[in-house]
């Protein structure tokens, strides 16, 4: 089944964020030969946005651009996720219990209705991006620009359209929103923190599976 591919707004980082996916995923395996013309033409902009996105993942370590034989993805191994999903767990676990100690009242009621909101997106494509919104609120309310900085760059390693892929984590996902969102009413810091490890670490550990299966 094809998926029409959106890249509006910044074309480089939608275009990364589309190939980057597609890699993470495997639908890029790794040997893969990237036609950059093909590209270009499938995501209906010029080539210079695709070459500065190509050229982004491969300072990720994900493609390798060489002057004679092109662009070949090198992609990344389930050790390699199942390491990255942990740093980010450790992240994504501070950020969450600093958010238990310093969220506002108006912040929490923002992640209540962004919550809801993917809940309302269930079993649609749109679920992913709702999903890193409420997600991204939560780092925002640990009001630590530079931890949000980290968890900006160690967040490239989930694929934007991880519920899509992985269908069976919605229900618990939504569910362990839930969590930890009472764990940020009540104050709980060491709580927030488990939720939202465990919450990186799972989705990791099926990335992981998923990739070995390939």
């Amino acid at each position: 089944m094809t998926r029409s591919v959106d890249i509006s707004g910044t074309v480089r980082e939608r275009a990364a964020r589309e190939l980057r996916d597609r890699i993470l995923t495997g639908a890029l395996p790794p040997g893969t030969r990237v036609d950059l013309d093909a590209i270009t033409e499938e995501f209906s902009t010029s080539r210079t946005p695709v070459r500065e996105a190509l050229l982004e993942l491969s300072f990720e370590g994900l493609v390798k651009v060489a002057p004679r034989s092109g662009i070949t993805v090198i992609g990344i191994s389930p050790r390699d996720v199942q390491d990255s999903f942990t740093i980010l767990g450790v992240l994504t676990g501070q950020a969450a219990a600093w958010a238990a100690e310093r969220v506002a009242a108006d912040e929490l009621a923002q992640l209540r209705q962004l919550a809801a909101d993917v809940v309302t997106r269930s079993g649609d494509d749109t679920i992913g991006e709702a999903n890193w919104l409420f997600h991204q609120a939560i780092h925002r309310a640990a009001h630590s620009p530079r931890l949000l900085t980290q968890i900006r760059q160690a967040a490239r390693v989930v694929p934007t359209n991880f519920l899509t892929v992985f269908p069976e984590h919605e229900k618990h996902s939504l569910s362990e929103h839930e969590e930890l969102l009472d764990a940020l009413e009540r104050r709980d810091a060491d709580a927030a923190r488990d939720i939202a490890e465990r919450h990186v670490l799972e989705a990791g550990r099926s990335l992981a599976e998923w990739l070995a299966r390939r």
